[in-house]
């Protein structure tokens, strides 16, 4: 159950907040303006890349590793596949997940690796299988552990990731929302120069601001009536969610947050592009998890009986143009008594909107799980 009285409690909020995930969300415009810098002393802004590689491999543990693998594959475009290599293994630690590279990998490809831990085994023989290969390699995780090593073995190119003065003693967790643009934002920069997508610095810089004016207008001292994110939280409180995204970065947000739900709030959420998530999730509101399925559940007595789940569209747009899908949504749910919630980002470029989509959602998401307890 979802005690909403706590949401516009910010001093209850920060008594709950064990992992610190309402700082991470807060921080995200600093973490990305420290990446940056990070970036640039690393030497990604001096580069001068002899054209563009055959195809960018990326690995990587966690949900930020695989929101920015999904991040970099829709915006780099079909100007070069983004592939993620994914994890093998008995568990999900650090020392039992392993990664190998295609058949096909070689000498006109880049690997591109991030983490926020840095001591897994695995991504180490990943660089050194790689470096026989002859990749370019480029990895972004702490300072100071087994994959920093590794990667300087290998002639490759390191950058360290930003961290907050309080993670030097316990890294970021990788569900953290700040864990995401630490990670994200020097591979930006690096993609920028091989020319496989726009992110300039002065673009980084916009994001920044974007992320720190959304934190103003979701953070825990603004009431729910005029906060996003809160707002949010509450409509899904016992809803199981159906993110409908459409625009072109709208789909990895839709997905990041349905994962973040999972994850941080413990919380199931299915997550589609438009228009293809219309036949995908239609069905859903055909049966009993629909708002309209029990005629007579208006006039039942519910103080003592816990409230069933019910499908909520999520519906989150990046300001698409053209043809949209968004009014058969809008029909296909309310004809079926299904309340729909709907986030559209403010205008801006592509990595702004990108970036308000996904820091309302990661504070929607963190909101969820502290007030339900999880």
């Amino acid at each position: 159950m979802l005690d909403e009285s706590l949401l516009d409690a910010p001093e209850a909020l920060a008594r709950v907040d064990r992992r610190g995930l309402l700082r991470g969300a807060a921080e995200a415009g600093a973490r990305v303006r420290t990446a940056v810098r990070h970036a640039a002393e690393a030497g990604i802004t001096q580069l001068k890349p002899d054209g563009r590689p055959r195809a960018v491999l990326f690995a990587g543990p966690g949900l930020a590793a695989g929101c920015v693998a999904d991040l970099l594959n829709r915006l780099a475009g079909a100007s070069c596949p983004v592939a993620r290599l994914r994890p093998t293994g008995v568990a999900p630690a650090a020392g039992a997940l392993r990664w190998e590279l295609p058949g096909w990998a070689g000498p006109v490809d880049l690997l591109l690796i991030a983490t926020t831990d840095g001591t897994e085994p695995g991504l180490a023989l990943l660089v050194e299988q790689a470096y026989r290969r002859g990749c370019t390699i480029v990895a972004v995780s702490p300072t100071g552990t087994p994959l920093t090593e590794a990667v300087a073995g290998a002639h490759g190119l390191f950058v360290p990731m930003a961290t907050a003065p309080y993670e030097q003693d316990e890294p970021a967790a990788a569900s953290a929302p700040g864990a995401l643009w630490a990670l994200l934002t020097p591979l930006l920069s690096l993609l920028d120069r091989t020319g496989l997508l726009s992110a300039p610095a002065e673009t980084l810089e916009k994001v920044a601001d974007r992320l720190d004016q959304t934190a103003e207008r979701c953070g825990p001292a603004i009431a729910t009536y005029s906060n996003p994110a809160k707002t949010l939280a509450a409509d899904l409180a016992d809803a199981l969610p159906l993110i409908w995204t459409e625009g072109h970065a709208a789909g990895p947000a839709g997905r990041r947050f349905a994962a973040a739900l999972a994850e941080l709030a413990g919380r199931p959420a299915l997550a589609s592009d438009l228009p293809e998530a219309l036949p995908a999730h239609g069905r859903l509101l055909l049966g009993d998890l629909a708002g309209g399925a029990d005629p007579d559940d208006f006039f039942r007595d519910r103080v003592d009986e816990a409230q069933p789940m019910r499908v909520r569209v999520v519906l989150l747009r990046d300001r698409p143009g053209g043809l949209t899908a968004a009014p058969a949504a809008r029909e296909l749910a309310l004809g079926h008594d299904t309340p729909i919630s709907e986030l559209e980002p403010e205008e801006g470029g592509e990595l702004e909107t990108l970036a308000e989509l996904i820091a309302v959602t990661d504070f929607a998401a963190v909101y969820l799980a502290l007030a339900s307890g999880a």
